[in-house]
């Protein structure tokens, strides 16, 4: 894996859309995948401000979700389809017809799952896709002891996860217990895997994922296993990595024409 450690997440944010500004001058219409919650946000206002600028133009761009909860109305607001329209989307200016995910109201689950598989497929695949990881080294909702060959399916939510999400509901009542993810070997086939990690919390599962053995009770060290995978992270992310000057210094040595 590539390791870039960044002074913080503004800068991990501006790095990011970078590259994928890079990919986008190559492929106009490449297929982004994009992750929900509040690491990512640096990287959606960096791309939004160079949208603005006029330096980048993302009219053909695709743009596909990593998850999706089950259960929850079409348009209800926080399905996370909505959250991405609202704070991706929109502001990139890119059509609702350029951005597929999982129908996680669809009566037959399971086929809903397999259907998205194809649809990625079809659509010729992922060229970037962004990931976040949790303290306890989950990608998407890959939980702990996931198959590391998984394809997208259900999962059951932890009931920490969901009193975490409850904010975004009125009641912890209406958090769904189940969520559509893409699957570990589903993320795989992406052709470039960037992750973005932030704060003193992330430090353990980051070393874990860089530095320790493959394993699936940290999901996120799967990343070890793609030909082009970028871990992105502050210093505060970066505490525990013990190669941390080696990566520093790796990365300075790159020839400044290189993107991560």
């Amino acid at each position: 894996m590539e390791i870039v450690i960044v002074p913080d997440a503004a800068a991990g944010g501006e790095l990011i859309a970078s590259a994928i500004a890079d990919l986008l001058t190559r492929k106009p219409d490449a297929m982004l995948g994009v992750a929900t919650g509040s690491t990512p946000l640096p990287i959606y206002r960096a791309l939004e401000a160079k949208v603005k600028a006029g330096s980048l133009d993302v009219s053909r761009a695709r743009v596909c979700q990593l998850d999706e909860y089950v259960g929850l109305p079409v348009g209800h607001p926080e399905s996370y389809r909505e959250v991405l329209l609202r704070e991706v989307l929109q502001p990139l200016g890119i059509p609702g017809e350029r951005f597929i995910g999982p129908d996680g109201a669809a009566e037959d689950i399971a086929g809903a799952a397999t259907a998205y598989d194809q649809e990625l497929a079809a659509a010729g695949g992922v060229d970037l896709q962004l990931l976040g990881i949790g303290t306890d080294g989950h990608i998407g909702f890959n939980e702990p002891c996931s198959s590391l060959a998984s394809r997208t399916r259900i999962k059951t939510l932890t009931e920490q996860t969901r009193v975490d999400n409850a904010r975004f509901f009125d009641s912890l009542d209406e958090v769904p217990h189940h969520v559509l993810t893409q699957g570990i070997g589903t993320i795989l086939e992406a052709r470039h895997l960037v992750l973005l990690a932030t704060g003193e919390a992330k430090a353990e599962a980051v070393a874990q994922t860089v530095e320790g053995p493959l394993s699936a009770l940290v999901p996120a060290s799967a990343l070890q296993l793609h030909p082009h995978a970028t871990v992105v992270v502050d210093e505060a992310a970066a505490a525990r990595l013990k190669l941390a000057d080696y990566f520093r210094a790796t990365y300075a040595a790159k020839p400044s024409w290189q993107s991560i």
